[in-house]
């Protein structure tokens, strides 16, 4: 069973958050601020961390650092959750190390897909599959059109509609349109396994 450390110092937000990782069958714990959250961290090493960005004390900034500088934790895979939407907030947070970034009140199906994004990527990081993320042409050789390949990129490296939108210049609306797309010619389901495609094609060399 996949374990989640939720560190969100709203308590209501963290009780609704964690109730929802319960329910789609994580092993959901919840640290009520940044001092705990890097205790727990440390004590659980969960599979991924979910981190609110402004807490009092360490903020999700300072819980990132310390989460890096620990050698049982340095790889673990660590989303932000933020009330911001600025997209200067979106690129700070992955230039401090995060490996995504969800904007509160987090959509469930954003939630889930981040999630199963960065475990895909540690599994096969555990396999020792090396995916090449230089280019997104290999992608077209999936059936996909170059558009739909650009896009599929940047989902297998674990980007939201959002933040492809931004990168791809683009509404997020398009996006989830090329996905459903993109769903259809690879015959998958979800994100997890579009990702997975992606990264043993990327993977070929």
């Amino acid at each position: 069973m996949i374990k989640v450390l939720l560190i969100e110092d709203e308590p209501q937000m963290r009780k609704n958050m964690l109730l929802i990782l319960k329910k789609e069958g994580f092993a959901a714990v919840g640290a009520a601020n940044g001092e705990e959250g890097i205790t727990l961290a440390l004590r659980e090493l969960p599979d991924v961390i979910l981190c609110d960005v402004m807490m009092p004390g360490t903020d999700g900034y300072g819980v990132l650092k310390a989460i890096r500088a620990e050698r049982a934790t340095e790889m673990t895979p660590f989303i932000f959750l933020t009330a911001k939407g600025e997209r200067t907030d979106v690129r700070d947070g992955m230039n401090q190390g995060a490996d995504d970034y969800l904007i509160k009140p987090v959509v469930v199906a954003d939630l889930l897909g981040a999630i199963q994004a960065r475990v895909v990527r540690r599994e096969q990081h555990a396999r020792e599959l090396r995916p090449v993320f230089d280019t997104p042409k290999p992608l077209e050789a999936l059936g996909l059109t170059p558009r739909e390949a650009e896009v599929l990129f940047w989902v297998a490296q674990g980007k939201m509609n959002a933040e492809i939108g931004i990168i791809l210049d683009a509404s997020p609306a398009t996006i989830k349109k090329h996905i459903e797309h993109i769903f259809e010619k690879l015959d998958v389901e979800n994100r997890a396994a579009a990702s997975l495609l992606a990264m043993e094609e990327l993977a070929k060399g």
